[in-house]
């Protein structure tokens, strides 16, 4: 690819790249996401939306900001799409255009709300993995009765995990949780179906041992209510179970609302009832909307990939270019290299 029509990124400068033709409702929550971000962030921080430049331009208007930069991509990656395919056939995609300005130098971190398999594929294949990393991962937030929110990897990244890949998520994901929460050493819990060392699969068994032989604040099994509880402040899981934990999870806020819609419609006294608690009610589950947390990052390679899901609003976007800007400051990626190095030993004895 050609060199962008984009100014030199200043030493200080955190340019973030918003895949601008991925979410289900692009480029409208894109660009609405871009602005917000633009009055919430400092003044070192740029925004780059690629996609076609007449979509993008005619959602923007007249609103500018020479934080805010557009590279024109003329194709689109849709959910049909192969993810193998789109480094060799895609290149002028907004999905392998947005990667490829990141692993050019041209910006710090790529967001994109698109197909999450082509995303996970193209960056991985395009930036590399971190050395020592066994697979790429992604983990999620989840909301708890603690203080603290639950990080759980894998959470769809890898369906078929072997116990040095749990290793190595164990590590990424306390890693990743030490920055973002600031613990100085978090708790990482094995996601079984019994506390037992023994129970479970034999690979989830294997893992527990690489866990536990490890210098991990590693506190044994738990199970699939404890991620709730915020019993542990990292979950580690393979992708299969970890991704129907998040879609589980994901459905909890539309049951309750679709439940407060129904009682309230059994009569007036229902109807002033919840209008009443209304404001209460949406007070205490704001914590549960993913759009809080904007999206899941891609723990691993050498770039920052924030993933959102397909129907990611404005106010998600805005989350997931903060959190972007976050991990770039943070040097994640730098503090996981550092990790595994570490632990190169440990696992190897696999």
């Amino acid at each position: 690819m050609s060199t962008p029509a984009l100014p030199p990124k200043g030493q200080a400068t955190i340019r973030v790249v918003v895949d601008a033709m991925g979410g289900d409702h692009a480029p409208d929550c894109e660009v609405a996401g871009t602005l917000l971000a633009i009055e919430q962030l400092p003044e070192n921080v740029e925004i780059v939306l690629v996609g076609g430049t007449s979509a993008i331009t005619n959602k923007l208007g007249k609103s500018t900001s020479r934080r805010l930069h557009i590279v024109d991509a003329p194709d689109v990656v849709t959910m049909s799409d192969a993810p193998a395919t789109i480094v060799k056939s895609r290149r002028e995609s907004s999905l392998y255009v947005g990667v490829d300005l990141m692993v050019q130098g041209h910006a710090d971190a790529f967001v994109s709300a698109g197909n999450t398999g082509a995303v996970m594929a193209t960056a991985t294949m395009m930036c590399g993995r971190i050395q020592g990393v066994s697979r790429p991962t992604i983990g999620s937030f989840f909301p708890t009765t603690s203080t603290r929110p639950t990080l759980v990897v894998d959470v769809g990244a890898n369906v078929d995990s072997k116990p040095r890949y749990l290793f190595d998520y164990a590590v990424m994901g306390s890693e990743y949780y030490r920055h973002m929460m600031g613990s100085a050493r978090p708790t990482v819990g094995l996601l079984n179906v019994g506390e037992e060392d023994t129970k479970g699969r034999e690979v989830v068994r294997e893992a527990y041992q690489l866990l536990k032989a490890s210098e991990l604040n590693f506190v044994g099994n738990v199970e699939g209510r404890d991620v709730l509880r915020g019993t542990v402040d990292v979950v580690v899981c393979d992708g299969f179970e970890g991704n129907i934990v998040l879609k589980f999870a994901e459905s909890i806020l539309p049951f309750l609302k679709h439940r407060f819609t129904e009682f309230a419609e059994r009569g007036l006294l229902q109807r002033l009832a919840m209008g009443l608690f209304k404001p209460i009610l949406k007070g205490a589950l704001a914590g549960t909307d993913y759009q809080e947390y904007g999206g899941v990052p891609l723990l691993g390679i050498n770039g920052v990939v924030i993933i959102g899901h397909g129907s990611s609003s404005a106010k998600a976007f805005a989350n997931m270019i903060k959190r972007a800007v976050e991990v770039v400051e943070k040097d994640v990626n730098g503090s996981i290299r550092t990790a595994l190095a570490g632990t190169a030993s440990a696992k190897d004895a696999q």
